[in-house]
């Protein structure tokens, strides 16, 4: 039996419906802006209690910005049944705080201006984006989602509502293109997606601002409920998906590795994760310049955004330098010198030999760098 050659194929206009182009049918791969929406990596901890401060303290790419209260943020099991989710971020309540005015709590996520330019910001043509996650609050009533423009500082938000307290519920946000204000075309900060879960009557006391414009504090986050009144409060988050059109696809899960790769374009952990796995462990080569200070490099399984900052965890025997025979453990591990590729360490030893090669190890679990070139 003779089989015909296909030479061309197309998809006719009926063929495309907005069923198919919901469900994702339609959809080309990596469509979710965000990294890391269903909460699975966790590089830095899966728990960190006491919090009072802005930073990156669990789960990557997710940044926790407050000005009061403290909370735990954990990655948590509790996810919404049937949707094939196995991980969520929680953040806890454990001590009220009184907002201020200025004051604000956030969970937010900021996008390199490279990875928007097919969204056309800032001209007639530009698209709207939809904004899709799975939420359970013990706290009900409105809450504002926000796209904050960095690089222009323009804004626009949405409200949505927790109808159910402690109960999971799907929302979908839809925001229009802005023709104003195009997105720079480089891996710094441009985008950030913001949900609010408290907010001062600096960003609640003007009118909800539902279209693209400068950006007004008392317009920011207007009807947003006080999330962090109570230690009786937790909330969760997963299945975070943001996307161009008018309509939610279904979540895009990625496999872990290369959610795992994307995530540590920001994050990079060399040595033993604190977990104690083995992420990065290998023997690393160098030199004894003199005869205290040995200097190794490392080069990163993915490269990063940008030269990292480096924060050494174990202490003073972080490492062990095995040259000529012997094991000198180290007395500190610090950066000597880094680049978006490779960073080098130095590493103080007892005396050693100048000009004697060697390797260096991580002295296991509790030992480790975290590499950082968050944006």
């Amino acid at each position: 039996m003779a089989i015909d050659k296909v030479v061309s194929a197309s998809i006719t206009d009926s063929s495309v419906t907005s069923a198919k182009v919901a469900s994702g049918v339609l959809q080309p791969n990596f469509r979710n802006i965000v990294i890391n929406g269903d909460m699975q990596i966790a590089q830095r901890s899966t728990s960190a209690s006491s919090i009072t401060s802005t930073g990156y303290h669990t789960i990557d790419r997710w940044n926790w910005q407050a000005d009061f209260g403290t909370v735990t943020l954990s990655q948590d099991t509790d996810v919404p049944t049937g949707q094939g989710f196995a991980k969520s971020f929680k953040a806890d309540v454990t001590t009220a705080g009184t907002v201020s005015s200025s004051g604000t709590v956030i969970l937010r996520q900021k996008v390199e201006g490279q990875n928007l330019q097919y969204l056309k910001k800032g001209t007639s043509s530009a698209e709207s984006t939809t904004l899709s996650f799975w939420i359970k609050s013990t706290k009900t009533g409105t809450y504002i989602c926000e796209l904050y423009d960095a690089d222009n500082t323009r804004q626009i938000s949405q409200s949505y509502t927790v109808s159910s307290s402690n109960t999971w519920e799907k929302k979908e946000l839809t925001f229009a293109g802005d023709t104003s204000g195009a997105f720079g075309n480089d891996n710094a900060n441009s985008l950030q997606i913001h949900w609010y879960l408290s907010a001062g009557s600096d960003y609640t006391s003007g009118t909800l601002n539902t279209s693209w414009a400068a950006s007004t504090n008392a317009n920011r986050a207007v009807g947003q409920v006080d999330a962090q009144d109570n230690t009786s409060n937790n909330i969760y988050l997963t299945g975070v998906q943001f996307e161009t059109g008018t309509a939610a696809s279904d979540f895009e899960f990625l496999p872990v590795d290369v959610n795992l790769q994307r995530c540590q374009r920001y994050c990079h952990i060399v040595g033993y994760s604190p977990d104690g796995n083995n992420f990065s462990r290998e023997a690393n080569v160098g030199m004894y310049y003199t005869a205290t200070g040995f200097y190794a490099n490392i080069f990163f399984q993915t490269p990063m955004r940008s030269a990292p900052s480096a924060s050494v965890q174990g202490g003073s025997d972080a490492g062990r330098v095995f040259s000529n025979g012997s094991s000198l453990t180290s007395a500190a591990v610090g950066l000597d010198g880094a680049s978006a590729s490779n960073m080098s360490f130095a590493v103080s030893t007892s005396n050693a030999t100048q000009g004697n090669a060697g390797t260096f190890n991580w002295n296991g679990a509790g030992h480790y760098c975290i590499c950082d070139a968050e944006l």
